[in-house]
């Protein structure tokens, strides 16, 4: 009984999250299969590779205290890095050139539809 109590709840909240970029948040869904290999989101997030980026879109860069983050994420967070949608996307878009030393591999995304899309898809998960 509570369970789908908690999943209409929840759809009810990322109905009225906040639009990130104008992105499209099911075609994010889509995009975001290029990131599954690494991260996860939802209620059973776990970290991977990578941290499980539940709640990343507006906090502090490295706040996942469960995950080892490389020198430069530690760096950059200490100085303020806040995952907003222009640092987000920026990296998404080139994580190395937007971190020099970054552990991530991802080449980025090229498409300017694919990264707003993706940060309003992450947007849904607190």
């Amino acid at each position: 009984m509570i369970k789908p109590i908690l999943k209409t709840v929840a759809v009810l909240c990322a109905l009225n999250a906040p639009a990130f970029a104008e992105g499209d948040a099911e075609k994010g869904e889509k995009v975001f299969k290029k990131c599954k290999a690494c991260h996860a989101v939802g209620e059973d997030a776990k970290n991977k590779v990578g941290p499980h980026l539940n709640g990343i879109i507006g906090a502090p860069a490295g706040q996942n205290a469960d995950f080892k983050y490389s020198e430069a994420l530690t760096t950059m967070a200490a100085d303020g890095l806040v995952w907003d949608e222009e640092s987000m996307s920026a990296f998404l878009t080139k994580p190395k050139d937007f971190m020099k030393g970054t552990k991530m591999s991802f080449a980025g995304l090229r498409k300017e539809a694919d990264v707003a899309n993706v940060i309003a898809y992450l947007a849904g998960f607190e």
